[in-house]
This record gives C-alpha cells, sequence and structure tokens, in this order.
C-alpha cells in the first residue's frame, strides 16, 4: 500500500464516515501506478457493501509528470446487498448523505460517495464523484441496490 499520505488528511476529516479497507491492488505499468480496489460498508445501511476503485498514482509517475500533489478523479463505485438489510438514521431528501470521503489531493480535492434514497423506486443510489473547491470534475460513477421485495427493516419506521 503505497498511496501518497492522503489517508492522513482524509483521517482528520471523515469522523461520523465510513471507512473503506483495501481489498486489491493492480499494477498498470513499470513505474508503479496501480488501481486500488476497496470495500465500503454504509454506516447507516447494514448489509450494503460498495467496491470503488480509483487511480493511484506512484512516486515516479509524480516527478516525472508534475502535478505531485494530486490523483486523477476518476473512480468507479458499485454496491449490492451483501446480508440482510438494515436501515438507520439516513437522510432521505434529494441531495443525498455523504457517506464517504477520501483525499485525493494534499487539501483541495476528494472522493466523495453519497447516498440518496429514492423513495418512489425503492432504491438506494451510490454515486462517487470527486469534489473540487475551485474546479469540479464531471466524471462519476453510480451503483444502485434496489430495496423492493427485500426483507428490509427500517429502525425509525419505513418513510412515508
Amino acid at each position: 500500500m503505497k498511496r501518497f499520505g492522503f489517508a492522513l488528511c482524509a483521517g482528520l476529516l471523515t469522523a461520523g464516515l465510513a471507512q473503506a479497507e483495501q481489498v486489491g491492488e493492480v499494477g498498470v505499468d513499470w513505474v508503479g501506478n496501480d488501481i486500488v480496489v476497496e470495500a465500503l460498508h454504509d454506516p447507516e445501511v447494514d448489509g450494503v457493501t460498495c467496491h470503488i476503485a480509483y487511480f493511484d498514482r506512484s512516486i515516479i509517475d509524480r516527478l516525472s509528470k508534475g502535478n505531485w500533489f494530486e490523483d486523477p478523479s476518476n473512480s468507479s463505485i458499485a454496491c449490492r446487498q451483501t446480508g440482510p438489510i438494515r436501515i438507520g438514521d439516513i437522510d432521505l431528501d434529494a441531495n443525498g448523505e455523504e457517506v464517504f470521503r477520501e483525499g485525493r489531493s494534499l487539501i483541495f480535492k476528494q472522493l466523495v460517495i453519497k447516498r440518496i434514497y429514492d423513495k418512489a423506486n425503492e432504491t438506494l443510489i451510490y454515486l462517487a464523484h470527486t469534489r473540487e473547491i475551485t474546479e469540479g470534475s464531471a466524471k462519476m460513477s453510480m451503483s444502485t441496490v434496489p430495496l423492493y421485495g427485500q426483507d428490509v427493516v427500517w429502525e425509525n419506521g419505513a418513510p412515508e
């Protein structure tokens, strides 16, 4: 795990958010660039696991191409039911709720995962995108977990 030290900065900012666990790493070239795969368990929805993949630049790549303190905005996400679903106190409005955040640069860029509840279709939507202070990115990835036909337990009662 050669990650460039963003974890410390991100760790200070992620109180109350899910923590990801690295489950895979695929080398993509001879200079040490990798695709990292992490598992993420939603802290308010038991029984749902998301896997996120993103590009992690090597120190050689950083030295040769400049832009030392930043990784690309590209990411991918897939979420599935991995057990009985138990939904805690989640935000039900259209803006959703941030469940994960990890630094992709020293201070200005973050990989963010938001959970949005689609009541009409009884579905949880997980959206991965990059947030930047000065310039947002149009790169995003989305995954859904249907709740219909499942034994879903809402700890605070199902939304009306």
